[in-house]
């Protein structure tokens, strides 16, 4: 069915018409409210408190979120919502990695507050429209399309019984539909998820952005936490947002020309210094693939080795010979990190979409180590197809990596058999049948059901039917807080461990990633030391996801004197960059120290946010042991001469004569009891009691007393 009789078959629900707010130094000062089944549009504006305290982007998620929901609220009671949010910095193009968004809603996985970053047009695009955020609310009765018209200022919410089910499909069909010519493709963001969103708990978001060189729209991912699942729960199928057109200085900052002049100084050491560091304009943060594996930090057979005597097969030389070069790779306007790398016209090999030549985004880092090394797999063309599959079908790739190899060491302890698992076999190296997974999982069939559900609940129904030994499971089923583990492997790295762990929506490298500081240069040796850190890195990153940036501008490109700085994994330079360019954006009074006060108060919301819903104390902190340390006697002897080195430095152990599993039960309480001492020295510097929980008078301190705050944090005190 061609464009137009697609288009012929939509309904028009309602059609809202508004008075455009332009940009004013970073905002419009306005929300758009949209509930999806009363069809009510409305306009709503952002109180001065809320905008003081909670800044923007996931910040003002939250609010709105707490204030829409009730402690009781399921993710798929029709309150709950999906909120996206830029933030003031979200938007200017004279600086690179401006372009992020913030996605937040209660999680299908964890039962609590998730967040999820994502570059791509949307976000940018809703602001220039005149809103600051997006508030979605209500169930439709059928599949609805919304649509955000910033040109002729009206938002129209339809029935779209035709549209493509999935990802790259779907994304195409729109952009043709709302571009009246090819020129305006460039001026339309979608927001998508696809097939398996439907079926599963693990569902993502994908938000377009147009490649003009390739001429095709591509697509950015908010992947964690199952917010692909909540829309098509709403019977949303995308979301579409068109504008006249980005130049010039639509946020109506402060100081344009200081944004300017910090843009060309980075620009010029991106030039200058991105292929002797990272080399990310080539090949991305794939570029890791072979630092993780030297390191043995490489997951590997769930999580079990941290390399592999293949692993070269998957590292960046192979992705820097499969991405299509010298194309300015930016997933944002103005974004000269171009790291967004692409492989082009990639021939699918399985599936619906057999024999169809396809541009796969990606593979990252976080791709190519979860589908490939950590399920034992060192097929490149099995990671691009995988990669392509869990974007269009809209799973997360994190989340599946980790739900795949958590299932292949299920079959390997004899957890999992095909009776079990419905006539199906699943073991490590095996890219056949984790595709045919991966399709059984966008059906809604078999086996697939069970995989989609996650790691957590996959766990807990495997030791409610009595298949396997529940401390096993619960030592190897790599999730914390509901939430998959991203591609680290923590074991050595205690600071990584609480990065991980210690987060508010469960184990995600965007709050901390600690590992170089902590292991390689042993830069944090001290509980204190590691609890500064722990401190620092989780609000500073915060920020990010406050204002609309993306992290990798700030560290993965650095100045070539910042390792003489007095504090080089902060990167100074650039920390300074972005206190300027906020100051110059929205004319605040501004410094490094306020930067960290502001993330302060969000954070510390969230943590009493998940208190609210019955989840953020010290309990909910327990990391599986496989993130700390050796669970199996294999895992340990992969590594004996480390690990009884540990034991006779560390602990003044004689291991000579002692087996293998008596070595094992002394480390595990060492390793066990350095974690519980990291846990009281973060909780004493971030200012919680023992138990996690912020105290009222560190609260009062921040400025975030608000008497809903005071409520919920008096019950644990």
């Amino acid at each position: 069915m061609d464009i137009n009789s697609i288009k012929a078959q939509n309904r028009t629900l309602k059609r809202w018409d508004y008075n455009w707010t332009p940009l004013s130094k970073g905002y419009t000062d306005k929300i758009l409210y949209i509930n999806v089944g009363s069809a009510e549009i409305r306009e709503k504006d952002v109180p001065l408190m809320m905008k003081e305290k909670f800044i923007g982007g996931k910040g003002y998620g939250l609010r709105l979120l707490w204030d829409a929901t009730t402690p009781g609220t399921k993710w798929d009671d029709p309150e709950n919502e999906i909120i996206i949010s830029s933030g003031p910095i979200g938007g200017i193009t004279q600086y690179s990695g401006t372009g992020k968004s913030l996605v937040v809603s209660l999680s299908p996985q964890t039962g609590s507050v998730m967040d999820s970053n994502v570059g791509g047009f949307f976000g940018p695009f809703l602001k220039f429209s005149g809103f600051d955020a997006l508030e979605l609310q209500g169930k439709a009765e059928n599949d609805v399309i919304i649509f955000i018209d910033g040109i002729n200022h009206k938002v129209e919410i339809f029935e779209a019984p035709e549209e493509g089910p999935d990802s790259h499909v779907l994304a195409e069909q729109l952009t043709d539909m709302f571009a009246d010519t090819d020129n305006e493709k460039k001026n339309i963001g979608v927001v998508t998820t696809g097939s398996a969103a439907q079926h599963t708990l693990i569902g993502m978001l994908n938000f377009t952005f147009y490649d003009p060189k390739r001429k095709k729209v591509r697509m950015k991912q908010a992947g964690r936490g199952g917010i692909g699942t909540v829309f098509r729960n709403k019977k949303i199928k995308a979301l579409v947002c068109k504008i006249p057109g980005v130049k010039g200085n639509l946020n109506n900052v402060v100081d344009l020309e200081s944004i300017m002049e910090r843009g060309r100084r980075f620009n010029r050491e991106i030039r200058e210094l991105d292929d002797k560091q990272c080399q990310m304009r080539q090949v991305g943060t794939a570029h890791l693939m072979e630092v993780m594996n030297d390191h043995d930090l490489l997951p590997t057979n769930n999580y079990q080795y941290g390399s592999h005597k293949d692993a070269f097969k998957i590292d960046s030389s192979v992705w820097k010979r499969n991405f299509t070069q010298n194309i300015p790779d930016g997933c944002w306007i103005g974004c000269n990190m171009a790291c967004s790398k692409a492989v082009d016209d990639f021939e699918i090999k399985t599936g619906p979409y057999k024999g169809q030549k396809v541009m796969v985004d990606g593979p990252e880092y976080e791709n190519a180590a979860g589908l490939g090394s950590n399920g034992g797999i060192f097929d490149p063309e099995y990671i691009i197809e995988a990669n392509f599959y869990c974007d269009t079908y809209g799973i997360c790739t994190i989340t599946w990596g980790t739900s795949v190899a958590f299932i292949m060491e299920c079959f390997q302890r004899g957890i999992l058999n095909k009776e079990r698992a419905q006539g199906f076999d699943l073991h490590f190296g095996d890219a056949a049948g984790s595709l045919e997974l991966l399709h059984m999982v966008a059906r809604g069939e078999g086996f697939g059901k069970i995989a989609g559900m996650g790691v957590r609940k996959m766990k807990e129904m495997f030791i409610e039917k009595g298949w396997g030994d529940t401390d096993l499971l619960f030592n190897i089923a790599m999730e914390n807080k509901g939430l998959e583990y991203s591609q680290y492997m923590s074991k050595e790295s205690l600071a990584q461990q609480g990065g991980y762990a210690m987060t508010n929506k469960g184990p995600q490298h965007d709050e901390a990633w600690l590992i170089f500081m902590d292991m390689v240069n042993n830069q944090i040796p001290t509980f204190e030391n590691k609890a500064e850190a722990l401190h620092y890195f989780p609000m500073f990153r915060t920020w990010f996801g406050l204002v609309g940036l993306c992290k990798l501008p700030w560290n993965d490109v650095e100045p070539e004197t910042n390792a003489q700085t007095d504090e080089p994994a902060k990167v100074p330079e650039h920390v300074d960059n972005y206190v300027t360019i906020y100051k110059a954006v929205t004319g605040r009074e501004f410094d490094k120290k306020r930067l960290i006060e502001d993330s302060e108060r969000v954070y510390n919301f969230q943590r009493v946010f998940n208190l609210r819903r019955g989840f953020g104390t010290r309990i909910h902190d327990r990391q599986p042991y496989r993130a700390a340390g050796p669970v199996t006697k294999e895992e340990y002897e992969s590594r004996a001469e480390r690990y009884d080195k540990q034991l006779r430095e560390k602990l003044g152990t004689e291991t000579e004569g002692m087996t293998t599993e008596e070595k094992m039960k002394i480390l595990r309480k060492y390793r066990e009891d350095q974690y519980e001492g990291l846990l009281d020295a973060v909780y004493r510097r971030r200012g919680w009691n023992n138990n996690g929980v912020p105290t009222i008078e560190f609260l009062k301190k921040i400025e975030m007393d608000l008497p809903e705050v005071i409520e919920v944090v008096k019950n644990y005190q």
